[in-house]
């Protein structure tokens, strides 16, 4: 792979925007733009990213960034060309073309009837851990900028209860607008994702951290009171257990504020137990003793007394009660 030489890049890039409205044309002008900067030392025999079943020309992510910044302003001044452009990379079915593909629908207007058509489509099709974060990152700029409710609903889609498998989707589409320092209103998030914490399968672990993670950047407070209130009214005992597992992965002060509520019941038992003074079993103990030694005492002594001690004990009792003996 040549070294990457930052205006050759920028004038490359630029000629491949010229094509943008001949669909052939640019992707014979993309193919040698990617096989220019592949990494040949990264090659191997099948050719496929690693953990994914897509090829790869294993160019630097930097190519396809710079191709990004060229197509941005041409594919939001031509949506139409811009879909059937993302259609035709799609198609092609390598890893590059297909963040490229991604890239050019979050550039496309929310109100294209075929914007969400296209990204059920393909967020269903795909493997790729990279390419599924982009549909749900990328592909989503325009909608969660322009139109946030119309984002919300289409989350709320993906967190339907009974859509579990497509939690993982919705969770990783909310993330970026999480972390848009710029969207204030985050009680519509915490009310769609607070069933989710709720509910969240073992298998969701690793996305739920970093939702949590995420609304916790966003709004301490707000998070540590929901979570505390889930913890507290939950009635699935898996709630406590997954968020036990995923506690140490928490921010510090969230994990302090959480403690007392993680801790599993046995143990909050015997630790009740614990706290019960040293002495008090030994109190007890003694109490009984002294009691039980005094009894015996009496009846040691009863039995002692002298026989004719003992008559006149029982002639006084005897005349308390009006009879003689």
């Amino acid at each position: 792979m040549p070294a990457i030489d930052l205006a050759r890049l920028r004038k490359q890039a630029n000629r491949l925007a010229d094509f943008f409205f001949l669909p052939d044309e640019f992707m014979k002008h993309l193919r040698e733009v990617l096989e220019f900067y592949v990494n040949h030392t990264l090659r191997t025999k099948q050719n496929i990213a690693p953990g994914s079943n897509l090829k790869t020309y294993r160019t630097p992510a930097a190519v396809v960034t710079q191709i990004e910044n060229e197509l941005s302003a041409i594919a939001e001044a031509n949506p139409e060309y811009a879909l059937a452009l993302a259609d035709i990379l799609w198609d092609e079915g390598a890893l590059e073309t297909r963040l490229l593909a991604a890239f050019l629908l979050g550039r496309i207007p929310p109100q294209e009837e075929r914007l969400l058509p296209r990204l059920t489509a393909w967020t269903q099709q795909v493997r790729d851990t990279d390419v599924r974060s982009a549909l749900l990152s990328t592909s989503l700029t325009r909608m969660r900028k322009e139109t946030p409710n119309q984002f919300l609903a289409l989350v709320r889609e993906y967190l339907h209860p009974e859509r579990s498998q497509a939690w993982s989707n919705g969770i990783q589409a909310l993330l970026p607008m999480i972390a848009d320092t710029a969207y204030a209103n985050l009680p519509p998030i915490f009310d769609i994702v607070e069933p989710v914490i709720e509910e969240a399968p073992s298998t969701l672990q690793n996305v739920l951290t970093e939702l949590i993670v995420a609304l916790y950047r966003a709004s301490a407070y707000e998070t540590t009171f929901m979570l505390k209130q889930v913890l507290t009214h939950s009635q699935n005992p898996m709630t406590a257990v997954t968020l036990r597992r995923i506690a140490t992965s928490l921010p510090l002060p969230l994990q302090k504020e959480l403690h007392g509520l993680l801790i599993p019941q046995s143990l909050t038992a015997q630790r009740n137990l614990d706290e019960v003074p040293a002495d008090f079993v030994g109190n007890m103990s003694v109490s009984k003793s002294v009691e039980i030694k005094m009894k015996t005492t009496r009846k040691m002594k009863t039995a002692r007394l002298p026989k004719a001690a003992a008559i006149k004990t029982v002639r006084r009792k005897s005349k308390k009660g009006g009879g003689d003996v």
